[in-house]
């Protein structure tokens, strides 16, 4: 395995109230990946990705960008380095074409109108590029945030929420963004409300919650081995109750008492719904109609999170 570009070591926050906003962080992000950080809100997930932009200072750990601390090599870290974070903050009287080629300057890049303009065309924001940003629509703006970006040409790519709000045709054109940058090479952190984008584009998967990071895997390991598989059955008639002899597969029966509802892993040897379909043929019980759900990143997410809430 190559050297990950960025490297998270025992990296906590604690406000002076006494909050602890990140719990000791350790963390590899690998060259190239898409890494998706899942979270509810307040789990950590800006307080992180602040504290390695160089936005909030942490209380201590440390960062390396390709084995350089990015404290002591802050200009290099800068550089490297691109934010697109949630909230729009812009100088509203500012030309479009401007803000964008100084964020590619303030990061000591030389000046190429060549390279801007390809960034604004392909953000669809050409036609735009001398409009005042206060004249803009949120959309808009938010692509122009994605915009100053990436005008630097950063290795490792931020996304914080980057499509909350926002509209289809900006959703649709920023993931394909997204993908022609992985493939060019760029690193990419993605924070999301939307788990299906994160189940779509991430290689990896790390779930963040109460500052502290609850799982780091595999996206298709992880769904592997934690996503299982649910049976519906609608059944001919109402039950009041689920019988006694059908209690070893801990079935649930709907508030209406007309479907039964089996979990089970589709990757066990012996899944249990023959013979489950055979009790139930023996106590009398008949059903109509069958089908079976896949458990997508948001169920093992959601129960991931429930889990832990239980166990604290």
């Amino acid at each position: 395995m190559t050297d990950p570009i960025l490297s998270i070591r025992g990296l906590t926050k604690v406000y002076g109230s006494g909050t602890e906003a990140l719990k000791p962080i350790n963390l590899d992000i690998r060259r190239g990946e898409i890494f998706a950080l899942l979270g509810p809100n307040g789990a950590g997930k800006t307080t992180m990705i602040s504290i390695i932009c160089g936005i909030v200072k942490p209380t201590a750990g440390e960062v390396l960008i390709d084995g350089k601390d990015w404290q002591r090599n802050y200009r290099e870290a800068r550089k490297r380095i691109g934010l697109v974070p949630q909230e729009l903050t812009m100088d509203v009287f500012e030309p479009l074409i401007s803000t964008v080629s100084f964020s590619r300057e303030l990061f000591g890049r030389r000046p190429d109108p060549k390279r801007i303009e390809e960034i604004l065309r392909e953000l669809s924001l050409w036609d735009k590029r001398k409009t005042i940003l206060k004249e803009l629509s949120g959309g808009m703006k938010r692509r122009v945030m994605i915009a100053k970006a990436l005008a630097h040409d950063p290795d490792i790519l931020f996304l914080d929420e980057p499509t909350a709000g926002v509209d289809v045709e900006l959703r649709r054109d920023m993931w394909n963004m997204v993908r022609r940058l992985r493939e060019d090479g760029t690193t990419i952190i993605l924070t999301t409300h939307y788990i299906e984008e994160a189940e779509e584009m991430a290689d990896r998967v790390g779930v963040i919650n109460k500052g502290e990071l609850i799982l780091v895997e595999e996206k298709n390991e992880l769904m592997k081995k934690l996503g299982r598989k649910v049976l519906h059955l609608q059944l001919t008639e109402r039950l009041d109750a689920v019988p006694p002899a059908l209690g070893e597969w801990n079935l649930k029966l709907s508030a209406d008492g007309g479907m039964l509802t089996y979990e089970f892993d589709a990757k066990a040897e012996r899944t249990g719904i023959p013979s489950l379909l055979t009790a139930m043929r023996d106590a009398g019980i008949g059903f109509k109609d069958l089908d079976t759900h896949q458990s997508s990143l948001e169920d093992i997410f959601v129960g991931l999170i429930n889990h832990k809430r239980a166990a604290a």
